[in-house]
């Protein structure tokens, strides 16, 4: 079975851009639209190997989705890579200390998303 990416950003659009790309290349993908939606999404899954959130969303940004997901054991060890606009440092340094394993800049190239993804989900 395929590994599976949780993505989640308020963004049909973006949402649909990240799924697009990431199951051309066999992964299967569970969407949501903010961090409420996310952590109901996990809670559903059978297994997330990967979750990639952006950070601005409306009822939970993507930093304190980070925290919520690294409080729970079952999910302390998934790669959580943050897709967003935001290229500010101390943007980047909260994310990190939330426990992100990642950070990626939007816009994002297709190859770039199925690289990261690959080397933190094997």
């Amino acid at each position: 079975m395929g590994k599976c990416v949780l993505a989640v950003d308020d963004s049909k659009t973006m949402r649909d851009m990240v799924s697009f790309t990431l199951r051309g290349a066999g992964y299967t993908v569970v969407e949501a639209d903010n961090g409420v939606t996310a952590l109901k999404a996990l809670q559903a899954a059978a297994k997330v190997d990967v979750i990639i959130t952006d950070v601005n969303m409306p009822e939970m940004d993507g930093i304190t989705l980070v925290r919520k997901i690294r409080a729970q054991p079952q999910h302390a060890g998934t790669p959580v890579l943050i897709l967003t606009t935001e290229s500010d440092q101390s943007k980047k340094d909260e994310g990190r200390s939330a426990g992100a394993t990642g950070w990626i800049v939007k816009p994002f190239s297709p190859d770039k998303l199925l690289q990261i993804v690959a080397k933190v989900c094997p």
